[in-house]
Protein backbone atom coordinates (compact mmCIF):
# COMPACT_ATOMS: atom_id res chain seq x y z
CA UNK A 1 0.00 0.00 0.00
CA UNK A 2 1.26 3.42 -1.02
CA UNK A 3 2.17 6.07 1.63
CA UNK A 4 -0.77 8.17 3.01
CA UNK A 5 -3.45 5.52 0.76
CA UNK A 6 -6.59 5.08 3.54
CA UNK A 7 -8.29 2.08 3.28
CA UNK A 8 -11.45 1.00 5.06
CA UNK A 9 -11.38 -2.51 4.84
CA UNK A 10 -14.05 -3.03 2.26
CA UNK A 11 -14.62 -4.73 -0.98
CA UNK A 12 -16.01 -4.22 -4.14
CA UNK A 13 -18.04 -6.51 -5.61
CA UNK A 14 -20.12 -5.95 -8.46
CA UNK A 15 -24.39 -6.53 -8.34
CA UNK A 16 -25.88 -6.86 -11.84
CA UNK A 17 -23.00 -4.71 -13.18
CA UNK A 18 -23.39 -2.19 -10.32
CA UNK A 19 -20.26 -2.08 -8.15
CA UNK A 20 -21.09 -2.20 -4.57
CA UNK A 21 -18.18 -1.65 -1.99
CA UNK A 22 -19.27 -3.32 1.58
CA UNK A 23 -17.24 -5.37 4.43
CA UNK A 24 -15.91 -8.93 3.65
CA UNK A 25 -17.92 -11.72 4.57
CA UNK A 26 -21.05 -10.28 3.93
CA UNK A 27 -24.02 -11.75 3.58
CA UNK A 28 -25.52 -11.42 -0.54
CA UNK A 29 -29.26 -11.28 0.54
CA UNK A 30 -28.22 -8.56 2.94
CA UNK A 31 -26.35 -6.44 0.91
CA UNK A 32 -28.71 -6.72 -1.64
CA UNK A 33 -31.78 -5.65 0.45
CA UNK A 34 -29.27 -2.69 1.33
CA UNK A 35 -29.38 -1.64 -2.18
CA UNK A 36 -33.10 -0.83 -2.15
CA UNK A 37 -33.20 -4.76 -4.20
CA UNK A 38 -34.62 -7.81 -3.39
CA UNK A 39 -33.68 -11.70 -3.63
CA UNK A 40 -36.29 -13.47 -3.40
CA UNK A 41 -36.53 -15.99 -0.54
CA UNK A 42 -37.87 -17.92 2.22
CA UNK A 43 -35.96 -19.69 4.15
CA UNK A 44 -33.41 -17.43 4.72
CA UNK A 45 -33.51 -14.73 8.19
CA UNK A 46 -31.10 -12.41 9.51
CA UNK A 47 -31.01 -13.60 12.79
CA UNK A 48 -31.25 -17.28 12.10
CA UNK A 49 -28.76 -19.51 11.00
CA UNK A 50 -28.43 -20.60 7.25
CA UNK A 51 -30.54 -23.82 6.28
CA UNK A 52 -30.26 -23.38 2.34
CA UNK A 53 -33.54 -25.33 2.22
CA UNK A 54 -35.84 -23.42 0.00
CA UNK A 55 -34.00 -22.81 -3.19
CA UNK A 56 -35.41 -19.79 -4.00
CA UNK A 57 -32.52 -17.08 -3.77
CA UNK A 58 -30.74 -19.07 -6.71
CA UNK A 59 -28.47 -16.22 -8.27
CA UNK A 60 -25.43 -16.71 -10.86
CA UNK A 61 -22.23 -16.42 -9.22
CA UNK A 62 -18.83 -15.27 -10.62
CA UNK A 63 -14.90 -14.36 -9.19
CA UNK A 64 -12.20 -13.52 -10.92
CA UNK A 65 -9.83 -16.31 -12.54
CA UNK A 66 -7.05 -16.39 -11.20
CA UNK A 67 -3.43 -18.23 -12.35
CA UNK A 68 -2.44 -21.01 -11.04
CA UNK A 69 1.03 -20.98 -11.34
CA UNK A 70 1.70 -17.34 -10.69
CA UNK A 71 -1.41 -16.75 -8.14
CA UNK A 72 -2.04 -13.52 -10.34
CA UNK A 73 -5.57 -12.76 -12.00
CA UNK A 74 -6.17 -13.66 -15.92
CA UNK A 75 -6.98 -10.97 -17.63
CA UNK A 76 -9.25 -10.30 -20.75
CA UNK A 77 -8.08 -9.05 -24.48
CA UNK A 78 -9.25 -5.13 -22.86
CA UNK A 79 -6.87 -5.99 -19.57
CA UNK A 80 -9.96 -6.38 -17.25
CA UNK A 81 -9.60 -9.51 -15.04
CA UNK A 82 -11.30 -12.56 -16.22
CA UNK A 83 -14.69 -13.98 -14.43
CA UNK A 84 -15.35 -17.27 -14.15
CA UNK A 85 -19.41 -17.94 -13.57
CA UNK A 86 -19.99 -20.85 -11.89
CA UNK A 87 -22.15 -23.88 -14.03
CA UNK A 88 -24.79 -23.83 -11.91
CA UNK A 89 -26.85 -21.35 -9.91
CA UNK A 90 -26.21 -21.23 -6.29
CA UNK A 91 -28.35 -20.26 -3.08
CA UNK A 92 -27.46 -16.25 -1.77
CA UNK A 93 -28.66 -16.71 1.50
CA UNK A 94 -25.16 -19.20 2.17
CA UNK A 95 -23.07 -16.80 -0.50
CA UNK A 96 -20.66 -14.66 1.85
CA UNK A 97 -18.82 -11.79 -0.14
CA UNK A 98 -15.42 -11.70 -1.36
CA UNK A 99 -13.45 -9.04 -3.70
CA UNK A 100 -14.42 -9.29 -7.45
CA UNK A 101 -17.39 -11.03 -6.85
CA UNK A 102 -20.00 -10.55 -9.96
CA UNK A 103 -23.27 -11.35 -9.41
CA UNK A 104 -26.57 -11.59 -11.76
CA UNK A 105 -30.11 -11.61 -9.55
CA UNK A 106 -32.27 -10.78 -12.39
CA UNK A 107 -30.91 -13.26 -15.57
CA UNK A 108 -33.28 -15.48 -17.56
CA UNK A 109 -31.27 -18.82 -15.85
CA UNK A 110 -32.49 -16.74 -12.70
CA UNK A 111 -35.73 -16.28 -13.27
CA UNK A 112 -36.17 -19.57 -14.82
CA UNK A 113 -35.01 -21.29 -11.56
CA UNK A 114 -37.52 -19.13 -9.66
CA UNK A 115 -40.47 -19.97 -11.71
CA UNK A 116 -39.10 -23.85 -11.11
CA UNK A 117 -38.93 -23.43 -6.97
CA UNK A 118 -42.25 -22.04 -7.34
CA UNK A 119 -44.30 -24.37 -9.84
CA UNK A 120 -42.65 -27.22 -7.21
CA UNK A 121 -43.76 -25.41 -4.00
CA UNK A 122 -47.38 -24.79 -5.15
CA UNK A 123 -47.72 -28.60 -6.48
CA UNK A 124 -49.15 -29.77 -2.75
CA UNK A 125 -50.30 -25.61 -1.60
CA UNK A 126 -54.11 -25.19 -1.34
CA UNK A 127 -55.50 -22.62 -3.24
CA UNK A 128 -57.35 -20.75 0.02
CA UNK A 129 -55.67 -17.42 -0.10
CA UNK A 130 -59.39 -15.99 0.21
CA UNK A 131 -59.72 -17.35 4.19
CA UNK A 132 -56.02 -17.68 4.87
CA UNK A 133 -54.98 -15.27 7.52
CA UNK A 134 -51.90 -14.47 5.83
CA UNK A 135 -53.28 -13.47 2.99
CA UNK A 136 -51.80 -9.49 2.20
CA UNK A 137 -48.48 -10.25 3.72
CA UNK A 138 -47.98 -13.56 2.68
CA UNK A 139 -44.41 -14.47 0.53
CA UNK A 140 -45.32 -17.06 -1.17
CA UNK A 141 -48.65 -14.82 -2.67
CA UNK A 142 -46.34 -11.62 -3.65
CA UNK A 143 -43.36 -13.86 -5.45
CA UNK A 144 -46.00 -16.10 -7.20
CA UNK A 145 -47.31 -12.79 -8.63
CA UNK A 146 -43.94 -12.18 -9.89
CA UNK A 147 -42.72 -15.36 -10.42
CA UNK A 148 -45.82 -17.90 -11.33
CA UNK A 149 -47.02 -19.52 -14.17
CA UNK A 150 -50.23 -18.42 -13.82
CA UNK A 151 -51.52 -22.27 -14.21
CA UNK A 152 -50.31 -25.59 -12.99
CA UNK A 153 -48.93 -28.62 -14.98
CA UNK A 154 -49.63 -30.72 -11.93
CA UNK A 155 -52.41 -33.01 -12.47
CA UNK A 156 -52.52 -35.57 -10.30
CA UNK A 157 -54.20 -35.74 -6.31
CA UNK A 158 -52.35 -33.22 -4.12
CA UNK A 159 -51.05 -34.47 -0.81
CA UNK A 160 -53.42 -33.52 2.13
CA UNK A 161 -51.87 -32.58 5.36
CA UNK A 162 -53.75 -31.89 8.53
CA UNK A 163 -55.43 -28.80 9.57
CA UNK A 164 -56.25 -26.53 12.49
CA UNK A 165 -53.42 -28.45 14.59
CA UNK A 166 -53.27 -27.24 17.76
CA UNK A 167 -49.13 -26.90 18.58
CA UNK A 168 -49.28 -24.61 22.19
CA UNK A 169 -52.09 -22.85 23.52
CA UNK A 170 -51.20 -19.68 21.14
CA UNK A 171 -50.35 -21.00 17.91
CA UNK A 172 -52.24 -22.95 15.51
CA UNK A 173 -50.84 -25.09 12.48
CA UNK A 174 -52.24 -25.33 9.09
CA UNK A 175 -49.53 -27.92 7.89
CA UNK A 176 -50.78 -28.33 4.53
CA UNK A 177 -49.68 -24.87 3.54
CA UNK A 178 -45.91 -25.36 4.83
CA UNK A 179 -43.41 -25.25 2.46
CA UNK A 180 -40.50 -26.61 5.37
CA UNK A 181 -38.90 -23.42 5.30
CA UNK A 182 -37.91 -24.66 9.08
CA UNK A 183 -37.92 -21.00 10.22
CA UNK A 184 -40.15 -22.05 13.07
CA UNK A 185 -37.85 -24.93 14.32
CA UNK A 186 -34.67 -22.62 14.14
CA UNK A 187 -36.15 -20.33 16.31
CA UNK A 188 -37.50 -22.26 18.95
CA UNK A 189 -33.28 -23.95 18.69
CA UNK A 190 -31.47 -20.93 18.83
CA UNK A 191 -33.41 -17.99 19.93
CA UNK A 192 -35.22 -19.46 22.72
CA UNK A 193 -33.28 -22.54 23.56
CA UNK A 194 -36.62 -24.47 23.33
CA UNK A 195 -35.93 -27.70 20.77
CA UNK A 196 -39.70 -28.76 20.53
CA UNK A 197 -40.23 -28.41 16.89
CA UNK A 198 -39.20 -30.61 14.03
CA UNK A 199 -40.17 -32.36 11.03
CA UNK A 200 -41.21 -36.17 10.95
CA UNK A 201 -42.16 -38.46 7.48
CA UNK A 202 -40.55 -37.97 4.36
CA UNK A 203 -40.58 -36.39 0.70
CA UNK A 204 -44.48 -34.72 -0.05
CA UNK A 205 -45.26 -36.47 3.21
CA UNK A 206 -43.04 -34.11 5.60
CA UNK A 207 -44.97 -32.39 8.48
CA UNK A 208 -44.63 -30.14 11.03
CA UNK A 209 -44.62 -30.93 14.37
CA UNK A 210 -43.94 -30.82 18.35
CA UNK A 211 -41.72 -33.91 19.92
CA UNK A 212 -43.71 -36.04 21.75
CA UNK A 213 -45.19 -34.82 25.45
CA UNK A 214 -44.14 -31.38 24.38
CA UNK A 215 -46.26 -28.17 23.25
CA UNK A 216 -45.39 -24.69 21.85
CA UNK A 217 -45.95 -22.71 24.58
CA UNK A 218 -42.96 -20.78 25.33
CA UNK A 219 -43.28 -16.92 26.43
CA UNK A 220 -41.81 -15.95 22.50
CA UNK A 221 -44.20 -18.95 20.50
CA UNK A 222 -46.05 -16.44 18.33
CA UNK A 223 -42.22 -15.07 17.16
CA UNK A 224 -42.91 -18.10 15.00
CA UNK A 225 -45.93 -16.82 13.54
CA UNK A 226 -44.23 -13.57 12.22
CA UNK A 227 -41.47 -15.24 10.59
CA UNK A 228 -43.60 -17.94 9.03
CA UNK A 229 -43.14 -16.69 5.31
CA UNK A 230 -46.88 -18.19 4.49
CA UNK A 231 -50.01 -19.18 6.11
CA UNK A 232 -48.80 -22.14 7.93
CA UNK A 233 -48.25 -20.90 11.47
CA UNK A 234 -51.35 -18.63 12.38
CA UNK A 235 -52.26 -16.55 16.07
CA UNK A 236 -55.23 -18.16 18.00
CA UNK A 237 -55.85 -14.94 19.65
CA UNK A 238 -56.24 -13.12 16.17
CA UNK A 239 -57.01 -16.10 13.56
CA UNK A 240 -59.79 -14.89 11.99
CA UNK A 241 -60.50 -11.19 13.27
CA UNK A 242 -59.06 -9.09 10.61
CA UNK A 243 -57.71 -8.45 7.25
CA UNK A 244 -53.97 -7.29 7.42
CA UNK A 245 -54.59 -5.07 4.62
CA UNK A 246 -57.10 -2.69 6.60
CA UNK A 247 -54.77 -2.42 9.63
CA UNK A 248 -53.17 0.28 10.36
CA UNK A 249 -49.47 -0.33 11.93
CA UNK A 250 -48.25 2.95 14.43
CA UNK A 251 -44.79 2.36 16.29
CA UNK A 252 -44.69 2.13 19.43
CA UNK A 253 -42.88 0.11 22.72
CA UNK A 254 -43.44 -2.59 24.78
CA UNK A 255 -44.56 -1.78 28.19
CA UNK A 256 -43.64 -4.88 29.84
CA UNK A 257 -40.53 -4.18 31.03
CA UNK A 258 -37.54 -1.99 31.28
CA UNK A 259 -35.92 -3.50 27.68
CA UNK A 260 -38.19 -1.30 25.27
CA UNK A 261 -39.16 -3.60 22.84
CA UNK A 262 -39.92 -1.65 19.49
CA UNK A 263 -43.55 -2.73 18.44
CA UNK A 264 -46.34 -2.58 15.96
CA UNK A 265 -49.99 -1.51 16.73
CA UNK A 266 -52.12 -2.77 14.19
CA UNK A 267 -55.42 -1.34 14.31
CA UNK A 268 -58.50 -0.51 12.26
CA UNK A 269 -61.19 2.03 12.93
CA UNK A 270 -60.39 2.63 16.83
CA UNK A 271 -59.88 -1.03 17.74
CA UNK A 272 -56.59 -2.41 18.39
CA UNK A 273 -56.62 -6.15 17.05
CA UNK A 274 -52.86 -7.28 17.31
CA UNK A 275 -49.36 -6.25 18.31
CA UNK A 276 -46.07 -7.44 16.49
CA UNK A 277 -42.46 -6.53 17.31
CA UNK A 278 -40.53 -3.83 14.73
CA UNK A 279 -37.06 -4.72 14.19
CA UNK A 280 -34.28 -3.12 16.61
CA UNK A 281 -30.73 -4.70 16.56
CA UNK A 282 -30.11 -2.32 19.48
CA UNK A 283 -32.95 -3.43 21.33
CA UNK A 284 -34.93 -6.42 20.55
CA UNK A 285 -33.63 -7.35 17.26
CA UNK A 286 -37.25 -8.81 15.88
CA UNK A 287 -38.37 -10.45 18.78
CA UNK A 288 -40.84 -9.90 21.39
CA UNK A 289 -42.65 -11.47 24.31
CA UNK A 290 -46.13 -13.18 23.77
CA UNK A 291 -47.62 -11.47 27.18
CA UNK A 292 -46.53 -8.19 25.78
CA UNK A 293 -48.54 -9.23 22.72
CA UNK A 294 -51.91 -9.00 25.12
CA UNK A 295 -51.32 -5.58 26.61
CA UNK A 296 -53.58 -3.99 24.59
CA UNK A 297 -56.40 -5.97 25.85
CA UNK A 298 -56.42 -3.41 28.77
CA UNK A 299 -57.58 -0.83 26.50
CA UNK A 300 -60.90 -2.62 27.18
CA UNK A 301 -61.27 -3.32 30.70
CA UNK A 302 -64.50 -3.73 32.84
CA UNK A 303 -62.58 -1.56 35.34
CA UNK A 304 -61.08 1.35 32.62
CA UNK A 305 -61.94 4.80 34.13
CA UNK A 306 -64.17 7.14 31.49
CA UNK A 307 -65.74 9.51 33.85
CA UNK A 308 -64.38 12.99 35.86
CA UNK A 309 -65.59 12.37 39.48
CA UNK A 310 -65.58 14.04 42.72
CA UNK A 311 -66.45 12.53 46.05
CA UNK A 312 -67.69 9.39 43.57
CA UNK A 313 -70.01 11.48 41.55
CA UNK A 314 -69.45 12.11 37.76
CA UNK A 315 -68.21 15.77 37.14
CA UNK A 316 -67.36 17.71 34.52
CA UNK A 317 -63.65 17.99 33.32
CA UNK A 318 -63.22 21.71 34.03
CA UNK A 319 -65.21 20.82 37.72
CA UNK A 320 -63.02 17.98 38.60
CA UNK A 321 -60.03 20.08 37.41
CA UNK A 322 -61.13 22.83 39.84
CA UNK A 323 -61.39 20.45 42.73
CA UNK A 324 -57.82 19.14 42.30
CA UNK A 325 -56.58 21.96 42.13
CA UNK A 326 -57.95 23.45 45.68
CA UNK A 327 -56.50 20.36 46.97
CA UNK A 328 -53.03 21.02 45.25
CA UNK A 329 -53.09 24.22 47.35
CA UNK A 330 -52.60 22.62 50.52
CA UNK A 331 -48.81 22.58 52.13
CA UNK A 332 -48.81 18.93 52.69
CA UNK A 333 -48.96 17.78 49.62
CA UNK A 334 -47.50 14.31 48.22
CA UNK A 335 -46.76 13.24 44.90
CA UNK A 336 -46.80 9.14 43.78
CA UNK A 337 -45.76 8.82 40.17
CA UNK A 338 -45.58 5.74 37.92
CA UNK A 339 -42.84 3.84 36.06
CA UNK A 340 -45.02 3.62 33.69
CA UNK A 341 -45.25 7.43 32.94
CA UNK A 342 -43.63 8.78 29.70
CA UNK A 343 -41.24 11.05 30.07
CA UNK A 344 -42.98 13.95 29.18
CA UNK A 345 -45.48 12.83 31.57
CA UNK A 346 -42.63 12.38 34.69
CA UNK A 347 -41.35 16.18 33.47
CA UNK A 348 -44.81 18.13 33.52
CA UNK A 349 -45.67 15.75 36.93
CA UNK A 350 -42.55 17.21 38.36
CA UNK A 351 -43.36 20.79 37.96
CA UNK A 352 -46.54 20.26 38.99
CA UNK A 353 -44.96 18.63 42.31
CA UNK A 354 -42.93 21.57 42.77
CA UNK A 355 -45.33 24.08 41.84
CA UNK A 356 -47.54 22.85 44.61
CA UNK A 357 -44.55 22.40 46.99
CA UNK A 358 -44.53 18.70 47.21
CA UNK A 359 -43.13 17.14 50.87
CA UNK A 360 -42.53 14.26 49.35
CA UNK A 361 -42.23 12.62 45.57
CA UNK A 362 -42.43 8.54 45.39
CA UNK A 363 -42.19 6.25 42.36
CA UNK A 364 -43.48 2.55 42.74
CA UNK A 365 -41.14 0.06 42.57
CA UNK A 366 -42.50 -3.15 39.67
CA UNK A 367 -40.10 -5.98 40.36
CA UNK A 368 -40.15 -9.23 39.12
CA UNK A 369 -37.82 -12.33 37.92
CA UNK A 370 -36.59 -11.48 34.61
CA UNK A 371 -35.98 -14.52 31.45
CA UNK A 372 -32.66 -13.24 30.87
CA UNK A 373 -33.96 -12.20 27.08
CA UNK A 374 -36.39 -9.51 26.37
CA UNK A 375 -38.32 -9.36 29.93
CA UNK A 376 -36.04 -7.84 32.30
CA UNK A 377 -36.05 -7.65 36.40
CA UNK A 378 -37.60 -3.74 36.31
CA UNK A 379 -41.27 -4.42 34.76
CA UNK A 380 -41.70 -0.64 34.86
CA UNK A 381 -40.58 0.62 31.10
CA UNK A 382 -39.95 4.36 32.33
CA UNK A 383 -38.22 4.12 35.99
CA UNK A 384 -34.88 5.68 34.38
CA UNK A 385 -37.10 8.65 32.93
CA UNK A 386 -38.31 9.73 36.44
CA UNK A 387 -34.89 9.80 38.10
CA UNK A 388 -33.05 11.51 34.83
CA UNK A 389 -35.84 13.80 35.31
CA UNK A 390 -35.01 14.73 38.81
CA UNK A 391 -38.64 13.54 39.89
CA UNK A 392 -36.98 11.32 42.43
CA UNK A 393 -33.48 11.07 43.40
CA UNK A 394 -33.41 7.29 44.90
CA UNK A 395 -34.31 4.03 43.44
CA UNK A 396 -38.03 3.34 43.76
CA UNK A 397 -39.53 0.97 46.50
CA UNK A 398 -42.03 -1.64 46.11
CA UNK A 399 -43.39 -0.39 49.25
CA UNK A 400 -44.16 3.48 49.79
CA UNK A 401 -42.79 3.43 53.62
CA UNK A 402 -42.08 6.77 54.00
CA UNK A 403 -45.07 7.64 52.66
CA UNK A 404 -47.01 6.12 55.17
CA UNK A 405 -44.84 7.22 57.90
CA UNK A 406 -46.03 10.88 57.28
CA UNK A 407 -49.89 10.23 56.66
CA UNK A 408 -49.40 8.77 60.11
CA UNK A 409 -47.52 11.42 62.01
CA UNK A 410 -49.97 13.96 59.70
CA UNK A 411 -47.60 15.32 57.74
CA UNK A 412 -49.23 14.59 54.36
CA UNK A 413 -52.67 15.57 53.52
CA UNK A 414 -53.33 15.25 50.16
CA UNK A 415 -51.83 12.58 47.63
CA UNK A 416 -51.19 13.09 43.93
CA UNK A 417 -51.24 9.85 42.60
CA UNK A 418 -50.39 9.01 39.02
CA UNK A 419 -51.45 5.43 37.92
CA UNK A 420 -50.42 3.44 40.66
CA UNK A 421 -52.38 1.44 43.20
CA UNK A 422 -51.30 2.61 46.48
CA UNK A 423 -52.91 -0.39 48.48
CA UNK A 424 -50.80 -2.39 46.92
CA UNK A 425 -47.84 -0.75 47.83
CA UNK A 426 -47.47 -0.65 51.36
CA UNK A 427 -50.44 2.35 51.61
CA UNK A 428 -53.95 0.28 52.90
CA UNK A 429 -57.55 1.88 52.92
CA UNK A 430 -57.31 3.26 56.27
CA UNK A 431 -54.52 4.64 55.79
CA UNK A 432 -55.83 6.58 52.45
CA UNK A 433 -58.86 7.46 54.14
CA UNK A 434 -56.73 9.72 56.42
CA UNK A 435 -55.90 12.05 53.48
CA UNK A 436 -57.11 13.41 50.53
CA UNK A 437 -56.52 11.21 47.20
CA UNK A 438 -56.52 12.88 43.79
CA UNK A 439 -56.29 10.15 40.88
CA UNK A 440 -54.98 10.60 37.62
CA UNK A 441 -54.91 7.24 35.51
CA UNK A 442 -56.59 4.75 32.73
CA UNK A 443 -57.65 1.96 34.98
CA UNK A 444 -59.91 1.92 38.23
CA UNK A 445 -57.73 0.17 41.15
CA UNK A 446 -58.08 0.93 45.25
CA UNK A 447 -56.26 4.25 44.97
CA UNK A 448 -59.12 5.27 42.59
CA UNK A 449 -61.87 3.81 44.94
CA UNK A 450 -60.57 5.83 47.90
CA UNK A 451 -59.87 9.12 45.54
CA UNK A 452 -62.05 12.46 46.49
CA UNK A 453 -61.39 13.08 42.86
CA UNK A 454 -60.28 11.04 40.22
CA UNK A 455 -59.17 12.27 36.70
CA UNK A 456 -59.26 9.34 33.77
CA UNK A 457 -56.43 9.15 31.50
CA UNK A 458 -55.33 6.95 28.74
CA UNK A 459 -53.21 3.90 27.66
CA UNK A 460 -50.00 3.80 26.30
CA UNK A 461 -51.76 2.84 22.94
CA UNK A 462 -53.76 6.27 23.02
CA UNK A 463 -51.08 8.87 23.18
CA UNK A 464 -47.39 9.68 22.32
CA UNK A 465 -44.42 10.35 24.45
CA UNK A 466 -41.63 8.70 24.85
CA UNK A 467 -39.59 6.49 26.87
CA UNK A 468 -35.76 5.87 28.68
CA UNK A 469 -35.47 1.84 28.54
CA UNK A 470 -32.32 -0.26 30.43
CA UNK A 471 -29.68 0.84 28.12
CA UNK A 472 -30.55 4.42 28.20
CA UNK A 473 -32.25 4.66 24.92
CA UNK A 474 -34.84 7.05 24.32
CA UNK A 475 -37.30 5.87 21.98
CA UNK A 476 -40.54 6.78 21.02
CA UNK A 477 -44.36 5.54 20.57
CA UNK A 478 -47.48 7.27 18.57
CA UNK A 479 -50.96 7.23 19.41
CA UNK A 480 -52.28 4.29 17.75
CA UNK A 481 -56.22 5.26 18.46
CA UNK A 482 -58.21 7.48 19.77
CA UNK A 483 -59.01 7.53 23.98
CA UNK A 484 -62.43 7.15 25.07
CA UNK A 485 -64.54 10.29 24.35
CA UNK A 486 -64.34 13.10 26.38
CA UNK A 487 -61.08 11.63 28.06
CA UNK A 488 -58.47 13.94 28.52
CA UNK A 489 -54.57 12.97 27.33
CA UNK A 490 -52.50 12.78 30.62
CA UNK A 491 -50.13 16.22 29.33
CA UNK A 492 -53.23 18.07 28.71
CA UNK A 493 -54.43 17.26 32.22
CA UNK A 494 -51.18 17.80 34.02
CA UNK A 495 -50.61 21.52 31.71
CA UNK A 496 -53.93 22.23 33.06
CA UNK A 497 -53.34 22.23 36.21
CA UNK A 498 -50.21 24.00 35.79
CA UNK A 499 -51.62 26.78 33.81
CA UNK A 500 -54.27 27.01 36.90
CA UNK A 501 -51.13 27.43 39.09
CA UNK A 502 -50.23 30.12 37.19
CA UNK A 503 -46.98 28.05 35.39
CA UNK A 504 -44.92 28.92 32.54
CA UNK A 505 -45.34 25.25 32.02
CA UNK A 506 -49.08 24.86 30.96
CA UNK A 507 -48.72 25.18 27.98
CA UNK A 508 -46.74 22.65 27.59
CA UNK A 509 -49.60 19.64 26.47
CA UNK A 510 -47.52 18.01 23.93
CA UNK A 511 -44.45 15.82 23.34
CA UNK A 512 -42.83 18.24 20.63
CA UNK A 513 -43.78 21.38 23.39
CA UNK A 514 -42.31 19.54 26.15
CA UNK A 515 -38.89 18.75 24.34
CA UNK A 516 -38.83 21.91 22.92
CA UNK A 517 -38.05 22.88 26.50
CA UNK A 518 -36.40 19.64 27.66
CA UNK A 519 -33.54 19.75 24.64
CA UNK A 520 -32.33 23.22 26.66
CA UNK A 521 -32.81 22.33 30.12
CA UNK A 522 -31.02 19.05 30.04
CA UNK A 523 -27.77 17.84 28.76
CA UNK A 524 -28.36 14.71 28.62
CA UNK A 525 -31.48 15.78 26.35
CA UNK A 526 -28.99 18.89 23.93
CA UNK A 527 -30.32 18.61 20.23
CA UNK A 528 -33.10 16.52 20.64
CA UNK A 529 -36.58 16.80 19.26
CA UNK A 530 -39.39 14.68 19.38
CA UNK A 531 -40.64 14.87 15.54
CA UNK A 532 -36.78 13.98 14.20
CA UNK A 533 -36.40 11.48 17.40
CA UNK A 534 -35.59 8.00 14.84
CA UNK A 535 -37.89 4.99 15.08
CA UNK A 536 -34.83 2.98 16.53
CA UNK A 537 -34.22 5.83 19.31
CA UNK A 538 -31.15 7.74 20.58
CA UNK A 539 -28.49 6.36 23.13
CA UNK A 540 -27.95 9.08 25.34
CA UNK A 541 -25.07 10.49 26.90
CA UNK A 542 -23.77 8.61 29.40
CA UNK A 543 -21.68 11.09 31.39
CA UNK A 544 -24.67 12.94 32.45
CA UNK A 545 -25.95 9.80 34.97
CA UNK A 546 -22.68 9.49 36.78
CA UNK A 547 -24.48 10.60 39.75
CA UNK A 548 -27.89 8.59 39.40
CA UNK A 549 -28.31 6.17 41.39
CA UNK A 550 -28.40 2.74 38.96
CA UNK A 551 -25.21 3.87 37.29
CA UNK A 552 -23.71 0.78 38.95
CA UNK A 553 -26.70 -1.47 39.39
CA UNK A 554 -26.41 -5.52 38.68
CA UNK A 555 -27.74 -4.99 35.55
CA UNK A 556 -26.12 -1.54 34.27
CA UNK A 557 -22.82 -0.13 34.58
CA UNK A 558 -21.52 2.85 33.47
CA UNK A 559 -17.87 3.47 31.66
CA UNK A 560 -16.33 6.55 32.33
CA UNK A 561 -13.58 6.16 29.43
CA UNK A 562 -16.35 6.21 27.02
CA UNK A 563 -18.79 8.10 29.20
CA UNK A 564 -22.15 5.28 28.13
CA UNK A 565 -23.57 2.67 30.30
CA UNK A 566 -23.61 -0.80 29.41
CA UNK A 567 -25.99 -3.58 30.15
CA UNK A 568 -24.32 -5.97 32.01
CA UNK A 569 -25.45 -9.71 33.04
Amino acid sequence: MSAGKVTDGRIDVFIDGEKVRCPPGTNLIDLVEGMGKEIPHYCYHPKLSVSGNCRMCLVELGTPAMDRETGKPVLDEDGAPKIMYFPNPVIACATRLTSGMRVRTQSAKVRECREAVLEFLLINHPLDCPICDQAGECLLQEFATDYGRGYSRFIEKKVVKPKRTVLGPRVMLDDERCILCSRCVRFCQEVVEDDVLGFVDRGTYTTLTCYPGKQLENNYSLNTVDICPVGALTSRDFRFRMRVWFLKETPSICTESSVGVNTLVGSREGKVYRITPRRNDGVNDTWMSDSGRALYKRIEDENRLIDFRVNRLPVRPEDALSEALRRLQGDKVAFVGSGQSSVEEHFLFNCLSRAAGSVLNCLVSRTREGDGFLISNDANPNVRGALCLGFIDTLPEANLTGLAEKINRGEVDAVVVHNEDLTTAGIGRSLLEKVEVIYLGSHGNGASETASVVIPGLTVFEKSGTFINQQFRLQKFLQAVPGPPGVLDDLVTISRLLNLLGKDEGRLATPAAVWAVLSRRLKCFEGISFDTLPETGALLDGSAFRSLPFCEGPSLHFEPETGTVEARA
